[in-house]
C-alpha cells in the first residue's frame, strides 16, 4: 500500500522507570518503502509527546514506517542508563493503511525495556 490517504500519526514516550513522561527524546520518522527515507526529526516536550502529529492530514502516507526513539542518551542525561546501554536507540516498525484514520504509536520505557501498541 503506497497510496495517499486522510489520516495522522502521533507518537508519545513514557519513562516506565519513573513514572513519568520522557521529555527530551529525539524521535525520528522514516517511510520504508520503497527506499529509508527521513520524514520527520523532532523531540518530545514535558508531556513526552512531540509538539504536532509526526504525520499530520495532508502528509499521510499509507506503507511501511518506521519510528527510532532515542532512549539510550535520554535515560544517559538523566544518570539511570546502564553502562554500556542495554537499549539506544528503540526502532519499532509499523505499517499505515489509507482509510484508517487516526494512528498513534506511543513507547513505554525503562534502561532495560520497552513496550509498544496501537493507540488512540
Amino acid at each position: 500500500m503506497t497510496g495517499n490517504g486522510p489520516g495522522t500519526l502521533s507518537t508519545h514516550v513514557l519513562n516506565t522507570a519513573q513514572g513519568i513522561p520522557a521529555e527530551g527524546v529525539r524521535v525520528e520518522l522514516w517511510r520504508m518503502e520503497p527506499t529509508a527515507v527521513l520524514v520527520s526529526d523532532t523531540v518530545t516536550n514535558a508531556d513526552g509527546r512531540t509538539a504536532a502529529p509526526l504525520l499530520p492530514d495532508g502528509a499521510f502516507r499509507a506503507g511501511r514506517h518506521e519510528l527510532r526513539f532515542h532512549v539510550g542518551a535520554y535515560f544517559t542525561a538523566r544518570g539511570i542508563a546502564p553502562d554500556p546501554l542495554f537499549l539506544d536507540v528503540v526502532a519499532v516498525n509499523f505499517g499505515l493503511r489509507d482509510g484508517a484514520g487516526h494512528y498513534h504509536v506511543p513507547l513505554l520505557c525503562t534502561p532495560w525495556s520497552y513496550t509498544t501498541y496501537r493507540g488512540s
